[in-house]
């Protein structure tokens, strides 16, 4: 008898936890779309192909449509979910929706395409100075070669 009711609490608590984690991942891709996370993404890789584009530029156009075809973003958003659940409880996600349907939170989705291409174009020429100035500092303490450098 104490095994059926062992079995049967254990089975409710099983039938319980899958609950809540199905709802909160259903809140958390609510949350991903409500935030443009799918679409930043595809954003994201098609800026990537442009460099692709330039750096193989014997690559013919339509490789890359056909590429960019097979990108969704409903796979990049099942990839996310697991992490945003392992960060925010059910609660904190429902108010992450809350804000991201409101007036700021549009606002964000809008922006963010834009703050994040100007971003990486800062970060870029931030990263190319420090690694010109580490060079520098690498050659004139003698670790380095001028001709290094150059390589």
């Amino acid at each position: 008898m104490k095994k059926i009711i062992l079995l049967s609490a254990l089975f409710i608590f099983s039938i319980n936890t899958f609950s809540q984690t199905t709802t909160n991942q259903e809140h958390v891709k609510s949350l991903l779309e409500v935030m443009g996370s799918g679409k930043l993404g595809v954003q994201m890789m098609e800026n990537l192909i442009a460099v692709y584009k330039k750096s193989l530029p014997e690559v013919p156009d339509q490789f890359w449509k056909e590429f960019m075809s097979e990108v969704n973003s409903d796979t990049l958003i099942n990839l996310m979910v697991p992490i945003y659940s392992k960060h925010f409880t059910d609660e904190e996600v429902v108010g992450l929706i809350e804000f991201y349907k409101g007036p700021l939170g549009k606002k964000i989705v809008e922006k963010m395409p834009l703050i994040t291409q100007e971003s990486y174009m800062v970060g870029e020429a931030w990263g190319k100075k420090l690694s010109e100035q580490a060079i520098k500092k690498l050659v004139e303490k003698g670790y380095i070669s001028a001709d290094e450098k150059k390589e």
